[in-house]
């Protein structure tokens, strides 16, 4: 895939061939043919040219000239103006208030000729002249004038709470019962991943010739067998155009020299990233920095001994402090009752093949077993089990018997954990086929897209 660089020319030879240079640099550098470059061409002259940069070298395809500065075609003429200037001033208007009386002031309101306002009279005072109980209006009309007489279902005179008990109504469904969620548990702050410079690969780059640079960075990438694959690609293009193939062999042996090298560079790389961040650092990025330490070509150098035995200290270190940090919110999410993180978090130890505390066990059995009961509901028992199957103790939480409820989601989930819980799947009178699938753990929903607010009509 050729590329553009700006190239400088040096010198031309007899044969009609000038010598070039990268410009402003001494390499890369080569040789092209004279019948690219334009009429005119002299020594010193900077042109652009598509070049096609190969593992034996660069090869110039073709030569334009650079883009030259187009002149300026005339300045702008600044006039000045006779008229004297004048500055521009603003001021702003003073909010008056407003003729209206102000409501809340009730004092002089019988200064403005406001009707005053005394104390209501009480109506039990009134006088019985002022209304007649005869000249009640139209629509007051006295509890004797209901029609069909007065009410008999509630006795005269009677408080509300004397009413007689009417009982369940069967067309109605009974209430489910509240549920309170239990206390939220302080989260721990995330850990930082590893993310290493690029300061020891880089040295060891810039001190290698242009020509093995290509053959570095192949080598990087995918080791020797990226290296041999890159080759015999390019052997194929150049076979295809006629043209001499390039020997694998010695660029085969280049890489293999140069390997080590760089797997020590990069090594060191990740290393001093894994030493800034250590107390911070996340536990599955230090392993694999020391598990990569243990590497023969990076354990032979003696530059990276003593780092690794750093490593190794630390990562012990790390690991004893996140056992104990992940025992402790295991017995705190069980004492507030929240017992499916409990059990969640008891299914992502720190360090594989870790030991799980008898104690501990005892205690988050017990807690998953007092959720799994006959007058729970159906989405509890299907959110405990799922958290119970992936858990150290599933083979210890048994109910004593079914849910008084269940629903097509809590028999799919019995059915999907029946090889995890053989005895749920018993509980339920659900056969456990020995060579169905072992259930994974379900991913959780994302989250639904908010649709886009439509356009005003």
């Amino acid at each position: 895939m050729s590329r553009r660089i700006e190239i400088e020319l040096t010198s031309a030879r007899p044969d009609g061939t000038w010598t070039w240079r990268a410009a402003g640099a001494q390499k890369p550098k080569g040789v092209l043919d004279g019948a690219l470059l334009p009429a005119g061409a002299t020594a010193g002259m900077v042109l652009r040219a598509d070049a096609d940069v190969e593992l034996e070298g660069t090869t110039i395809l073709s030569v334009s000239s650079g883009k030259e500065k187009s002149a300026k075609s005339g300045l702008l003429e600044l006039i000045v103006s006779d008229k004297p200037f004048e500055a521009v001033t603003q001021q702003l208007a003073r909010k008056e208030r407003s003729d209206r009386p102000d409501r809340g002031d009730r004092r002089d309101r019988t200064d403005r000729g406001d009707r005053p306002r005394g104390p209501r009279p009480d109506r039990g005072d009134r006088p019985s002249g002022d209304r007649p109980s005869g000249d009640r209006p139209s629509g007051n009309r006295p509890s004797g004038d209901r029609p069909g007489g007065p009410r008999t279902d509630r006795p005269a005179g009677g408080p509300r709470g004397d009413r007689p008990d009417r009982g369940p109504r069967p067309d109605r469904e009974p209430r489910k019962p509240r549920f309170t969620a239990p206390p939220e548990l302080p989260q721990r702050p995330k850990a930082k991943r590893l993310k290493p410079h690029r300061s020891h690969r880089n040295a060891v780059l810039a001190d290698l010739p242009e020509a093995q640079k290509a053959v570095a960075e192949r080598a990087l990438q995918g080791g020797i067998p990226a290296v041999r694959q890159a080759v015999n690609e390019q052997n194929q293009r150049l076979r295809a155009e006629g043209k001499e193939e390039i020997p694998a062999a010695g660029l085969l042996a280049i890489a293999e020299q140069l390997l080590p090298k760089l797997r020590v560079a990069e090594w060191l790389d990740r290393a001093d990233a894994a030493l800034a961040d250590l107390e911070e650092l996340d536990l599955r990025d230090l392993r694999s920095v020391v598990a990569s330490g243990e590497d023969p070509i990076v354990a032979r150098d003696e530059t990276t001994r003593e780092i690794a035995a750093k490593l190794k200290e630390a990562l012990v270190t790390k690991q004893e402090k996140e056992l104990n940090l992940w025992f402790g919110d295991i017995d705190a999410a069980i004492g507030v009752g929240r017992v499916v993180r409990a059990l969640k978090l008891s299914s992502q130890p720190p360090k594989a093949g870790v030991r799980f505390p008898t104690e501990l066990a005892g205690k988050l059995t017990s807690a998953a077993t007092a959720n799994l009961t006959a007058d729970a509901l159906p989405d509890r028992w299907a959110a405990v089990l799922e958290a119970v199957a992936f858990s150290p103790v599933r083979a210890h939480v048994t109910p004593a018997e079914k849910p008084a409820q269940t629903n097509d989601e809590l028999l799919a989930t019995v059915k999907r954990l029946a090889s995890l819980l053989p005895q749920i799947a018993t509980l339920f009178g659900i056969e456990v086929d020995a060579k169905a699938p072992q259930a994974k753990p379900l991913r959780p929903t994302p989250p639904a897209k908010k649709a886009p607010p439509r356009p005003p009509k």
